[in-house]
């Protein structure tokens, strides 16, 4: 049950007691992550997908639902947009179960992308649709026994993420910024959002926080000369890394062979193993 106190709609709420919690109706999940930007095209779907195939490396059993219904990209992120997740009907009142996609590391995901004919069919629905399709996809997804589900959120303070932190059992955020005082301003919005909702906010990621030199491997600021750790001094959380703009990331995403290329990129495991260090 959630707790009233910590919850944004308190004295405007029709609900008698506490919100319950919607639990899978096809497996278990013991840890439930969100991963939030203030807006989109910062790389939070990236930071999602590095996280989930860092995880999967370890043996951990891993899934990913693409929680940003409107603008979907992990099944282009793991190469996976040309598969289709499979519905079966279960008899029951009109339910149905859905079997998610699995990644070539056996990460499975659920996004809406993989329910629509074609991944360009755009999404042109109210909040209230958007976000109960959302909430289908977490309860009737044939999940197993996961050991970790990494949720890519809807940027910003909107109706959507509102209802996961609300109404879906995340007990942590990882929040994803890049170097500018506009989005810094913006993500703090979301950072005392989270808190509000007495949700966990493990820290924060800086992506495109530099590029490196191909000749000699210095890191050149591309947009401002502010450090990680003055943004996270200023969003008052733990710095979980910074991440520069990485080129060779994107072509790997195109051959669909980004996992293999995540497993062996130092920088990605110093990612993963601050996220590990403050996830206890």
């Amino acid at each position: 049950m959630s707790n009233c106190d910590s919850c944004a709609s308190k004295g405007t709420c029709n609900s008698e007691g506490s919100c319950s919690k919607e639990t899978f109706k096809y497996g278990n999940a013991k840890n439930i992550i969100g991963v939030i930007s203030g807006k989109g095209g910062v790389g939070k779907s990236t930071i999602t997908g590095i996280l989930a195939t860092k995880l999967r490396e370890e043996g951990y059993k891993v899934g990913v639902l693409d929680g940003d219904i409107t603008g979907p990209s992990m099944p282009r992120f793991f190469g996976i947009s040309d598969k289709r997740a499979t519905i079966i009907p279960t008899g029951e009142n009109e339910e149905v179960k859905i079997i998610p996609v699995e990644t070539k590391t056996g990460i499975k995901v659920m996004s809406l992308n993989l329910l629509t004919e074609q991944e360009e069919t755009p999404v042109i629905w109210r909040g209230p649709v958007i976000t109960g399709v959302l909430t289908q996809m977490y309860t009737d997804t044939e999940w197993g026994e996961l050991d970790y589900l990494l949720i890519d959120m809807p940027p910003g303070t909107g109706d959507i993420a509102l209802t996961v932190m609300q109404s879906l059992p995340v007990t942590n955020m990882v929040v994803v910024s890049t170097p500018q005082d506009m989005v810094s301003m913006i993500v703090k919005k979301v950072v005392i959002m989270i808190e509000k909702m007495g949700i966990e906010v493990l820290g924060v990621v800086e992506n495109m926080s530099y590029i490196k030199c191909g000749s000699c491997g210095e890191k050149l600021n591309v947009f401002s000369k502010k450090s990680a750790e003055e943004q996270a001094e200023y969003l008052n959380i733990p710095l979980i890394a910074d991440m520069p703009i990485n080129l060779d990331l994107s072509e790997e995403m195109e051959k669909g062979e980004v996992e293999t290329f995540i497993i062996n990129n130092e920088e990605y495991a110093q990612l993963y193993n601050n996220f590990k260090n403050l996830y206890k």
